[in-house]
């Protein structure tokens, strides 16, 4: 009984081995990818081959008679501007000539030193002139007629193989027939005429004709007719397709089927090469997990781009790597998270406490200072001094206020959502405000150009003595010694412009754009760290921008730094 059942399942091992598709070794699926490379493509070559055969011809040979229609068309058009300007400096110039007899003369001359008339009429009736028109039409040549100042007629007759000439001047290489036709059927003039193809392109025109477009007619698809009916002038234009351009149009498309055939070929090796190529990856990816393991990288794991060729034996051994490495990096993914929280929370500490001490020494000072004035009992102090001293300690303590939640909503400045109440401002008053405020321990002299008649800004006025109480500071700080910090004024159009310039080392190119971001400091001419967050040009450019404003920083030898501010002025 113990041998019948190891037997059943022994056949049923079998037939499930033959049953269940297996995954296929390299050397079998380069034999499947082989047939499927050749196979393939030549079937699709053969269906590109087919439908260029079919359709390439048609459309260039349609495409090109449309083209030497517009061709024509245009040389017409120049023909007779050309014609018109000629007749306009004729009759010009007859009003010189006071005699009839003179006038004969003068046209006699003028066709003589032309090549293009083959008679050139001057005619004192509108009968003669049509006379003459009548005559030449009989004889297809083509006239034209001018009525001069005087109520004369210039009638001018060009010879045809001057028309012939310009007309067809750039096609004398082409085999294609062109016909130009006036208004009254006859032919004017042509290129490589023949009796025969004439009659027939006429006799296949339809019954209605559209005007000022090319219009594609005839019974052969392989030789194209074109129309284009002018009507100014009144002329009909056809482009026949003679039996040797079509020839010269398939040579030119057999040439596209051999290179169909070669792009057909080219694509069984990219096929291939594709296939040698994939493998290769696939493989390269075990490599490169196995040595990244072997340096530490823990995190990598190996993805294949698997289909239905994908060899079994790189599959296991891709998934047996990820298993091995899944376990390694489990750990110390935990322990990478802790670190990283850690230093997050360590640089959070440690800028909010340098953006606190940069961004709130200056209102605390004031209100310090202006206190210990008011406790001071050695001297007096009258009450308009008392006064100036607590609106001063006032306004530091709103200022301080609102320095407190500027840094809460450094977000919102980065994301331009910051509030600012706009209203008439004068920077004049603005200026001498924060000249108070600023922290010059140094003592550097500050020179304000600014005009008490300056211009009222459109602006927040507390966000506008923030940014200007920051620049000088700035100014001040990074200014040589015995310099002074400068302040001036300009406006035009919409906007005034406030620069602040000191003394100081150039800044390079590099470096000005990085100023506008957080935690950016510059270095002293001693090669030292100035002390400070980087925070206050950030800020400045963030209130500035809430105000519709902008701000610019250059730097020359000659101006070691200067800042401009823009903003709007207030229109009444």
């Amino acid at each position: 009984m113990t041998r019948k059942i190891i037997r059943n399942y022994r056949r049923l091992r079998k037939f499930q081995k033959k049953v269940i598709p297996h995954r296929l070794k390299i050397a079998e699926q380069i034999l499947i990818v082989s047939f499927f490379a050749v196979l393939i493509p030549m079937v699709i070559s053969g269906i590109v081959i087919n439908n260029i055969n079919q359709h390439a011809m048609r459309a260039q040979l349609r495409q090109s008679v449309s083209m030497m229609a517009n061709m024509v068309s245009d040389e017409i058009d120049a023909f007779f501007k050309t014609t018109d300007v000629e007749l306009k400096q004729i009759n010009s110039s007859l009003k010189y000539f006071n005699t009839k007899e003179k006038k004969l003369k003068y046209i006699e001359d003028i066709k003589a030193d032309f090549g293009s008339y083959s008679n050139l009429n001057l005619v004192f009736s509108e009968d003669e002139a049509k006379k003459i028109e009548e005559e030449n039409s009989s004889q297809n040549k083509l006239t034209k007629t001018l009525k001069t100042d005087n109520n004369e007629y210039i009638v001018a007759t060009f010879y045809e193989d001057y028309i012939k000439n310009y007309l067809f001047m750039s096609l004398k290489n082409d085999e294609r027939q062109i016909y130009v036709i006036d208004k009254s059927g006859k032919l004017l003039t042509s290129h490589n005429y023949t009796d025969e193809i004439y009659n027939q392109s006429l006799s296949l025109l339809p019954d209605k004709i559209t005007d000022n477009h090319v219009v594609i007619y005839g019974d052969v698809k392989n030789q194209p007719i074109a129309y284009l009916h002018k009507t100014s002038p009144d002329l009909l234009i056809i482009v026949n397709t003679t039996e040797n351009v079509t020839k010269n149009t398939i040579n030119d498309n057999r040439f596209k089927l051999l290179l169909a055939v070669l792009i057909s070929g080219l694509s069984i090796l990219i096929v291939v090469g594709l296939y040698v190529y994939y493998m290769y990856i696939n493989i390269r990816q075990l490599f490169k997990g196995i040595i990244a393991i072997s340096k530490g990288s823990y995190e990598r794991r190996i993805r294949l781009l698997k289909s239905i060729f994908t060899p079994y034996e790189i599959v296991f051994l891709a998934a047996e790597f990820n298993k091995m490495a899944s376990e390694v990096h489990k750990a110390y993914l935990i322990l990478k998270e802790q670190n990283v929280k850690l230093e997050q929370l360590n640089e959070f500490r440690s800028n909010l406490i340098d953006t606190i001490s940069h961004e709130l020494r200056t209102p605390l000072t004031s209100i310090q200072g202006y206190t210990s004035r008011l406790l001071r009992t050695d001297i007096h102090i009258d009450d308009e001094m008392k006064q100036k001293s607590l609106m001063v300690i006032k306004r530091q303590s709103e200022r301080l206020k609102r320095l407190i939640e500027d840094l809460l909503v450094i977000p919102d400045i980065e994301r331009q959502r910051i509030r600012v109440t706009l209203e008439p401002v004068s920077i004049y008053e603005v200026v001498v405000s924060a000249l108070t405020l600023v922290k010059n321990n140094e003592e550097k002299e500050i020179v304000n150009n600014l005009s008490e008649n300056y211009p009222l800004i459109y602006a927040d006025k507390d966000r506008v003595e923030q940014i200007i109480v920051n620049l000088i500071e700035n100014a001040v700080k990074y200014s040589y010694e015995n310099t002074k910090v400068i302040i001036d004024g300009s406006y035009n159009g919409d906007n005034a412009v406030i620069t602040i310039s000191n003394q100081c080392d150039k800044i390079p190119e590099d470096k000005i754009e990085q100023l506008f971001e957080k935690f950016i400091r510059l270095e002293d001419n001693q090669e030292k760290i100035v002390k400070g967050t980087g925070l206050g040009l950030f800020i400045v450019k963030g209130l500035t921008e809430a105000m519709n404003g902008n701000i610019k920083i250059t730097s020359t030898d000659e101006i070691g730094f200067k800042v401009e501010i823009l903003l709007p002025l207030f229109k009444q």
